[in-house]
């Protein structure tokens, strides 16, 4: 078939312009060396035609808002060839634009296609609630931003959803999300962002205008509901934050990120708390991420290292060994009691790591403190094992090759375990504590009396030391209650053949209380806090050199 080259379709330029208006997207070709940007195609339906046909850089960067002028650069920067570009820019006249392309030169030029941000998105919306899903919150709230006046972000945690999905089934809790869902929208006046950011937040963007934001979404969230027949009493943490409109205002996705933090501050006042955004917040925050990049990699570095406490018995006052604790001598901030680390290494997934570092730092050091101090004789030092650890693979193993590389004898180094730890897995533990025992640790049950183990596992288990919580020793003096317990678990110690360490010693007349009931040994304050490895020795010359460890007069 032939055709007159009057009617053939032909796609010319002419075509291709046309059909990028029509789809509201535009081509762009970039060359640094000539400083020209060239916009072909929807530029006007995108705020693009102050640059189009072609522009400086200088004009481009002006053009974007200035909060975005950072993405400016990143597009006009000189990459490698084949190099891809994924920016997303608001400028000025227009919308939110995504700009996509790759370097077809190094350093030559670059090219590629502009388009609205919905063009890319997916539908937006949250399936369970018909809310806005968090990504288009975002995108929405960032359009609503650009306008002047005072705009209110509140986000809402709803509490206990974990605890729904336990009681109910998640296709139930499902439900009492819906139907939140479906109050927040009928709360809010027409012109509000409503949407669910999170698996329990929801999020509300508006101008208040005759109305407070988080009273009128509590208001409508916190009413009873009967799912399934069980009346659910909805409650919710809630943090707000303010923002001036227009040209300078923040960052929808940063402004988000602040409430959130402000949810999080209600949150430590307990549940159906609510709290605003402060700078303080902020500087928390930024201060914990800072802590946790820091964390990563500061064992190995060295920079955690065991602190020892003095443990000292009681009846001659000789020192018998150390327990080895944390702590961190942070490059900059100083020592850091553990209380604000270790919560932290606990999340991180890094307590065993800690765990194996400190019971070999640990080990290392008593070795040289036996090879250069003869006199020490059958000084100890005890680590504790942390929550779970006792179920470490390869914990056996470690223990052996600390003492043997270290030539220490058996019971030199002891392991001390918490109650809620044997406690989980009884039959389990006592496998892991005899292997333990035969590998040559010493091992004390710590914290003795804060937990609710049965005695007959205590009389199956190869412990050699029960530890007397701090908090008994403190107040036995005051509280006949605590006085009995450290009475009954020396009396237990003595029946089972087993050496009693009281934690929390603060002065001589506690000292002297705890010998009279036939406890072993001491440890606390009133002999001395944990000390560096340095201040150790010293403390280990002086208490050979005297004859005893020293003990204050009062706490």
């Amino acid at each position: 078939m032939s055709f007159k080259v009057a009617e053939r379709r032909i796609w010319d330029a002419t075509t291709t312009l046309e059909a990028l208006g029509a789809a509201e997207v535009a081509l762009w070709h970039w060359e640094p060396e000539a400083d020209r940007l060239r916009i072909n195609g929807a530029a006007r339906a995108l705020g693009l035609s102050p640059l189009a046909p072609e522009c400086s850089s200088a004009a481009f960067r002006a053009l974007a808002l200035p909060q975005d002028r950072a993405q400016a650069e990143e597009l006009l920067r000189v990459r490698e060839a084949g190099a891809e570009i994924v920016v997303r820019l608001r400028m000025r006249s227009g919308g939110v634009c995504i700009w996509r392309g790759v370097w077809l030169e190094e350093g030559v030029r670059a090219a590629g296609v502009i388009a609205p941000e919905v063009k890319f998105a997916a539908s937006g919306k949250d399936e369970l609630t018909g809310l806005l899903d968090r990504r288009s919150f975002i995108a929405r709230a960032r359009e609503r931003l650009t306008h002047d006046g005072v705009h209110e972000l509140v986000v809402a945690d709803l509490d206990r959803l974990r605890r729904l999905n336990e009681a109910l089934g998640h296709e139930r809790a499902d439900l009492v999300l819906a139907a939140l869902g479906s109050r927040l929208a009928a709360a809010f006046p027409e012109g509000s962002i409503l949407g669910r950011v999170g698996e329990d937040e929801f999020a509300v963007l508006c101008e208040p205008k005759g109305y407070e934001p988080a009273e009128l979404l509590r208001t409508a969230l916190e009413q009873p509901l009967r799912i399934a027949g069980f009346d659910i009493h909805p409650t919710l943490t809630i943090g707000a934050v303010s923002a001036e409109g227009g040209e300078d205002a923040p960052e929808a996705a940063e402004l988000v990120r602040r409430a959130e933090l402000a949810v999080e501050a209600a949150a430590a006042n307990g549940r159906g708390s609510a709290a605003a955004y402060g700078r303080s917040m902020e500087t928390d925050g930024l201060s914990r991420l800072a802590l946790e990049a820091d964390l990563r990699g500061a064992i190995g570095r060295g920079e955690i290292i065991p602190y020892f406490q003095p443990v000292v018995r009681l009846s001659t006052g000789a020192l018998s060994g150390f327990e080895a604790l944390a702590r961190w001598i942070h490059p900059r901030r100083g020592l850091l009691p553990p209380d604000e680390f270790l919560p932290l290494i606990e999340e991180m997934g890094l307590m065993a790591e800690l765990g194996e570092h400190m019971m070999r730092s640990a080990g290392k050091q008593l070795a040289a403190w036996r090879r250069s101090h003869p006199a020490v004789g059958a000084l100890t030092v005890s680590v504790n094992l942390s929550t779970g650890e006792i179920d470490r693979p390869g914990l056996v193993h470690d223990v052996a090759q600390v003492l043997a590389e270290n030539g220490l004898p058996r019971g030199a180094l002891k392991l001390e375990v918490t109650e809620s730890d044997i406690m989980r897995d009884p039959e389990r533990a006592a496998v892991i504590l005899k292997a333990l025992r035969e590998a040559g640790a010493g091992l004390a049950l710590d914290d003795f009396g804060t937990g609710f183990s049965s005695l007959s596992y205590l009389t199956r288990l190869p412990f050699d030391t029960l530890k007397i919580d701090r908090y008994f020793v403190r107040t036995m003096g005051g509280n006949a209650g605590s006085a009995k317990i450290v009475r009954s678990v020396v009396k237990l110690g003595q029946d089972l053949d087993l050496e009693v360490v009281a934690e929390g010693v603060e002065n001589a007349e506690m000292a002297s209380a705890l010998q009279k009931l036939g406890c072993d040994y001491g440890q606390g304050f009133g002999y001395a806090p944990a000390l560096s490895p340095q201040e150790a020795e010293v403390y280990l010359n002086e208490a050979y050199v005297d004859g005893a460890a020293p003990v204050k007069a009062r706490g």
